[in-house]
Formats: C-alpha cells, sequence, structure tokens
C-alpha cells in the first residue's frame, strides 16, 4: 500500500493510565527502531499544567517504570524525548484550542490525533479542534473507546466527529486487531490450502471464544458498571474475533477489502430477541471467593453499593449464511475468572467412519486452539497410535502439534498492540481499524441483547470469584452436546 506519514502527532489524554502504560511505551519503541519518519514531533495534551520540560520527565518517569530493562537505551530514550512537547488544555472549553493550534504551529505535513477523553467531552474537543483549524484535509483521528453505549448513542457520537472528519480520516480504534495472533487468523486462513476446504458448516462443528479475566475492577468501577461486561468486552473485542473467524476470503488485504467481509459478517448474525435471551445467554457477577490463591471480596462490596451490571456474559450466537448455516458460536466474557486468557477454540466434525472402533480405538475431533495472551501459539490437535504391539486393542490419544509464536520468531521482537496502530495511524493504513458500519452492527446485535434481558428482567447469576462463571454457562454449551474448552 502507499504510505502517507505525517509530520506531527498530538496526543490527547496524554497524561492518562493508557498513555503511560501503552502509548509512550509504544512510540518510544518505534523511535528506538528506526520505524517513525524523520522529524515526527509528539505534543501531549491534557488538564495537568506542564510545561514541555514537564511532560519530558513525566514521559521518562512513565518509560522507567513501564519499559522492560532491555528495551532501555539511554542514547534513544534521549532522543525520543526531544520529540516530546505539551500544551494543557480543558478540553470542554473551545477557547483553549487556538492554544492548542499554535502550540502544534504548521500541520501542512500532516497531523494524527490520537483521541482518549471521556465520551462526554467528545463534542466539545470535535468542535474546538474545527474551529481552530485543526480539522483539515491534511488531519487524520484516532479514536479510543469507549464510543457509545448503545447504537442511538455511538451514531450521536459518530455523526460529531463526522462533521469535521469523513470516514477515510477517522481511525477508530480496537486495540485486539493490533494483536500479532489475531493478524496471525488471517494468515492461518487465507495463506494455508488445507484449512479453507474444511472451515464452514460441513468441517466445523462449533467455534468457541473466550476472553477470562482474573482482575475485578482494577480502578474502572465508575465506567464498568455503566456497562458491564457485554458492551466492554463482547461489543468489540469477541464480535470482531468472530468476524475474523467467520468472514469470507477477502479479494486483497488493505482497509477496504478486510472490512467489507468483516461486516457482512456482523450483519448476518442472527438476532437473540426476548423469546431466545433465556436459552441463549447467560449472564453473572462475581462473588467473594479465590483467585490464584488470594482472597477476593464479591463485585457488590467492591463496588461499594448494590448492582444489577454483569461481570460475565456466555452468549449462543450464529451467522446465517451459507459458509456457517448451523454452527452455532460460543462466546464468552468474564472477570475474577480461573484464568487469565483470550482464546479461539475451533472442534471440527468427527470423522464420518471409525475403522478404529472394532479395536478399542477412540476418536475425538480435531480441535484448532488460537491462544491470543498470555502465552501465543496456535495448536491444532490430532488423533495419533499410542506406541505398542496392540494386542489389546488399538489404543488411540490426542496429541497437539504446536506453533509457538513465541519459539517459531524468537528472534523477532513482540511488540505491544500500540506499536502498530500508531504506526498504521501515523502511515495512514486503515486496515486494522474499525469502520462505521462495523460498530453500528455490533451494537445493533448487542443492543438486541439488553433489550431482550431487560424485557424478561434477567438478572445476573452470582459466581464464585476464581470460577469459570455460573453453572448456566456450563448448561449453555452441554445441552448441544458441547464442553467448554477450558
Amino acid at each position: 500500500m502507499t504510505r502517507d506519514p505525517v509530520a506531527k502527532l498530538l496526543l490527547f489524554g496524554a497524561t492518562g493510565d493508557l498513555s503511560q502504560r501503552m502509548l509512550l511505551p509504544s512510540l518510544y519503541g518505534l523511535h528506538a527502531d528506526g520505524l517513525l519518519p524523520d522529524g515526527l514531533t509528539i505534543t501531549g495534551t491534557a488538564r495537568h499544567e506542564h510545561d514541555d520540560a514537564g511532560f519530558r520527565d513525566f514521559a521518562k518517569h512513565a518509560l522507567d517504570q513501564f519499559l522492560p530493562d532491555d528495551r532501555k537505551d539511554e542514547t534513544a530514550i534521549e532522543g525520543f524525548l526531544a520529540r516530546l512537547h505539551y500544551q494543557p488544555l480543558d478540553a470542554s472549553n473551545v477557547d483553549g484550542f487556538a492554544a492548542l493550534a499554535e502550540k502544534l504551529g504548521d500541520i501542512s505535513g500532516g497531523l494524527a490525533i490520537f483521541l482518549s477523553t471521556a465520551p462526554w467531552l467528545f463534542g466539545p474537543t470535535i468542535t474546538g479542534l474545527k474551529s481552530a483549524g485543526l480539522a483539515g484535509p491534511k488531519v487524520r483521528i484516532s479514536l479510543e473507546k469507549p464510543l457509545g453505549k448503545d447504537l442511538k448513542s455511538s451514531q450521536e457520537i459518530n455523526d460529531l466527529v463526522a462533521a469535521a472528519f469523513p470516514e477515510e480520516r477517522t481511525y477508530r480504534i480496537d486495540h485486539y486487531l493490533g494483536k500479532e495472533t489475531v493478524q496471525n487468523i488471517l494468515a492461518l486462513r487465507f495463506g494455508n490450502a488445507m484449512f479453507e476446504p474444511v472451515w464452514n458448516a460441513r468441517g466445523i462443528d462449533n467455534v468457541q471464544i473466550t476472553i477470562a479475566e482474573t482482575v475485578g475492577l482494577e480502578g474502572r468501577a465508575g465506567y464498568y458498571d455503566e456497562v458491564g461486561a457485554l458492551r466492554d468486552m463482547v461489543q468489540n473485542h469477541v464480535l470482531q474475533l468472530v468476524a475474523l473467524i467467520a468472514m469470507e476470503p477477502p479479494a486483497r488485504f488493505d482497509g477496504t477489502s478486510i472490512r467489507d467481509e468483516k461486516v457482512k459478517v456482523l450483519r448476518s448474525l442472527r438476532m437473540i430477541g426476548p423469546e431466545e435471551v433465556n436459552t441463549h445467554t447467560v449472564t453473572g457477577q462475581y462473588d467473594a471467593g479465590a483467585v490464584k490463591g488470594e482472597i477476593v471480596r464479591g463485585y457488590d462490596e467492591e463496588l461499594g453499593k448494590e448492582s444489577d451490571t454483569e461481570t460475565f456474559v456466555a452468549v449462543k450466537a450464529h451467522v446465517d449464511n451459507w459458509r456457517w448455516q448451523g454452527v452455532p458460536f460460543y462466546l464468552r466474557t468474564g472477570k475474577r475468572m480461573t484464568d487469565r486468557h483470550s482464546e479461539i477454540s475451533i472442534q471440527f466434525k468427527p470423522v464420518p467412519h471409525s475403522i478404529f472402533a472394532d479395536r478399542g480405538g477412540q476418536l475425538q475431533p480435531n480441535t484448532l486452539v488460537i491462544r491470543l495472551q498470555p502465552e501465543e501459539y496456535v495448536r491444532l490437535l490430532v488423533m495419533a497410535k499410542e506406541p505398542g504391539l496392540d494386542r489389546d486393542g488399538v489404543r488411540l490419544r490426542e496429541v497437539p502439534l504446536d506453533l509457538s509464536l513465541t519459539t517459531a520468531f524468537a528472534g523477532t521482537r513482540r511488540r505491544i498492540a500500540y506499536e502498530r496502530l500508531l504506526l498504521d495511524l501515523i502511515e495512514g493504513d486503515p486496515t486494522l481499524f474499525v469502520r462505521r458500519d462495523e460498530v453500528e452492527a455490533q451494537w445493533t446485535w448487542v443492543d438486541a441483547i439488553r433489550d431482550g434481558w431487560k424485557a424478561n428482567g434477567t438478572k445476573p447469576k452470582g459466581y464464585a470469584s476464581g470460577s469459570w462463571g455460573p453453572n448456566a454457562s456450563v448448561a449453555l454449551t452441554e445441552r448441544d452436546g458441547v464442553t467448554w474448552n477450558e
């Protein structure tokens, strides 16, 4: 693709937690590896009253705290800090944007804006950028979630943004799309001849997607209690994984082709209405328990008040098209669970006839496991014969064929997802960003589930911290003869 790098990067929320943990270390990593354009300046803005020197000190402290030791290079750090500038700004006050524009100076070489602010600040921020001349044809903007809490509010935010930035200059971030293993889904599917012939309802029995966390609220109480697990995780990360697994082969690897195929999947999701929510969804909220040997409090106690917000959700979903007709997609995500991991498990259909049955050989369907975190690997479980003379029958066993990405690419540094996304923003590659029609298709499906919960008075079921969620989530799959991959 043709790259169109900008000369300036503007970070809103530059003194926040995301900036310290992810953005500044990611930008430093790109600088240290010589991947940032020569002369690119990075200007941070937030309410804090820093000057340039104060922000550089702040950034230096963040790098000291969050960079791995093997990545710390004093010369590279000094060079990176020299790129940094700062302008204090109250984004709710349009008048302050003139000073921000003056600080940025000439933007004729292109400006990329990373917007990570509270949702209620989107309107004033876009208005301020436009009034200060920071929304012209050479300016692109990236938006960090949350982008609304339902379809209506999402449309309102996107309309606000679209008034200043057309779709081709709007980059919506889902950081899961920057993960190396997520991108490897495309390489696995479309770079290997063996999978595509069976990647459909004739070859696949079911698909499972799990994003399990061991943490609780972790300082996000105010935000999380307003949204819950369905909107926080399923609406974006989980459904993006569904789209990548279920999409048709795109004509080429570019932003238009990839996103065209993803949105077709999202629009093909079967709606789950009030009649189906009790049989196709499970909600839960963690109680007190033990996680990794540590006693933890229940959600209400941690929050400090009673709440009906779900911290766990499991969904049986279907993609209604020719390729996936009749194949269930089991989706689940939760907090305070047994283990922290994100993975996709694809169970293939059994062989049509076992030649080993009369000799005592027991077959299991093949399973492909794509682990996204904390380890990164692709594992294909296949049947093999145990060594022996087989006088008492044939003994078959499931064995893994492993591709550990960490081992296979041991000489290549694993990058933070934001490194790729920030570089793509700077260079103008929209492939791994989410288009508006994708977001709206996701919200349409999620809103229907929430409306169904409301119509049925659905309340989350309690589950012990350190477990795999409510017992009802086990029944969700086992009534179909399927067991969650754990």
